[in-house]
């Protein structure tokens, strides 16, 4: 009788990417802020290992925009900048749409339903506007919809956006409060789309207009000047 299969084991870290890990957790939660400094001896002795690893693990996040070095002070905590949140809502509309896409075809029922479910409390959340509730809603209904895509490159980078976007702006929705009910709409409006088979394509095309839509609406209201004219002409009705 052939024995029990032995499971591979789980691959260990890194010491770079403990600390990388580490460092992007306290980023995103804000208990390092922008501006915060990075001191290497004291972040290396807090995890136990020495400088090198620590070093590393700020080289990558300064190649994602969340560290910015300067010289004779030293790695800090990227400070926020509205060309940064542009970049990365331009960006996370181009790869949520693609991963989104690519998901369609693999959600089943209970998918579609707890992404209906997350939308309806979204819809509950209304009255009692809590902008950084809503925000926590709202990436989990994403996430429901972009999570069976079989492309895991794609959804690093989904969720390295995520990230950012969380280090840039606590809630998009504090700015612009009234975007929120247009917000629900659209995503009742995606699952309708993906429950109904359409082509990936246009499932694509609303979610990529849904994100765009909410960027155009913070760039009206903050600058009025640079709001694109075309971010979220298309609806995601209009993709069907």
């Amino acid at each position: 009788m052939a024995g029990r299969p032995v499971s591979e084991p789980a691959p260990t870290r890194s010491k770079s990417q403990l600390a990388y890990h580490w460092l992007k957790e306290r980023i995103a939660g804000e208990e390092f802020t922008p501006g915060y400094r990075l001191v290497l001896g004291s972040i290396a002795q807090e995890l136990d290992m020495s400088v090198v690893p620590v070093r590393e693990a700020i080289r990558l996040l300064e190649a994602e925009g969340l560290v910015t070095f300067e010289r004779h002070v030293g790695a800090r905590v990227s400070m926020i900048d509205d060309s940064q949140y542009r970049h990365s809502m331009e960006t996370l509309a181009v790869l949520e749409g693609a991963a989104t896409a690519l998901a369609a075809p693999h959600l089943g029922p209970d998918d579609l339903r707890r992404a209906r479910d997350l939308n309806r409390r979204l819809v509950e959340s209304l009255d009692d506007f809590d902008p950084r509730l809503f925000t926590s809603l709202n990436h989990r209904f994403h996430a429901v919809l972009f999570a069976a895509c079989p492309n895991p490159r794609l959804l690093a980078l989904v969720d390295a956006e995520w990230v950012r976007l969380g280090h840039l702006r606590d809630s998009t929705f504090s700015f612009v409060p009234g975007r929120a009910h247009e917000s629900v709409r659209e995503h009742e409006a995606i699952v309708d789309l993906i429950a109904a088979g359409a082509p990936p394509a246009h499932v694509e095309t609303a979610a990529r207009a849904h994100r765009s839509a909410t960027l155009a609406a913070y760039l009206s209201h903050e600058h009025p000047d640079e709001a694109p004219a075309t971010a979220g002409a298309t609806t995601a009705r209009e993709a069907t």
